[in-house]
């Protein structure tokens, strides 16, 4: 995790311009525990993506280690254009306006070609909606869900493989 930061750090010294592409950048802040840089990149990134439901979650968990969850609602980035399954729903939810049902129920609807990341997709985002929540139980069952019984070669399927490491949960 710092390796990345101090990668993405190196980049931003030579491309100041791709500051605001690089989402990625936020994941290892957060993961490193910095919680103000990691929201400071999200908004950062906001200027550049507006309809990524991704960038919106993982500021409300930035915001939720500093402010708490009131703090992350208050704060939380309106997202519109993102329709991606079941990222509205995982929207709604961490907006708290949604529930942990409708995420599911999305994920395991549509496209039968696509389920399987779907279903990745939602584990993920319910975990970390979870961890935030402190229900580590509920946190670590959806993340083993998304890492391993949904588990997919992409950035998000690497993020909750990391996840389980990180928090331990991987054994």
């Amino acid at each position: 995790i710092a390796e990345s930061i101090a990668a993405f750090d190196k980049l931003i010294e030579l491309q100041p311009e791709a500051k605001p592409h690089l989402w990625q950048r936020g994941l290892a802040l957060y993961y490193a525990d910095k919680f103000k840089e990691g929201r400071e990149q999200f908004e950062t990134h906001q200027t550049v993506n507006t309809a990524d439901v991704e960038n919106a979650a993982w500021h409300f968990l930035c915001v939720a280690r500093l402010e708490g969850i009131e703090g992350a609602r208050k704060n939380f980035i309106p997202i519109e254009g993102d329709s991606r399954v079941p990222m509205k729903e995982v929207d709604q939810l961490f907006a708290g306006k949604g529930s942990v049902e409708a995420v599911m129920k999305a994920a395991e609807t549509g496209d039968e070609s696509e389920r399987r990341n779907q279903l990745c997709y939602a584990h993920l985002y319910l975990g970390l909606y979870f961890e935030a929540m402190k229900d580590d139980a509920k946190a670590k069952e959806h993340m083993l869900k998304s890492a391993k019984d949904f588990s997919m070669g992409h950035y998000m399927g690497e993020t909750a493989r990391v996840h389980l490491k990180v928090r331990g949960w991987d054994k």
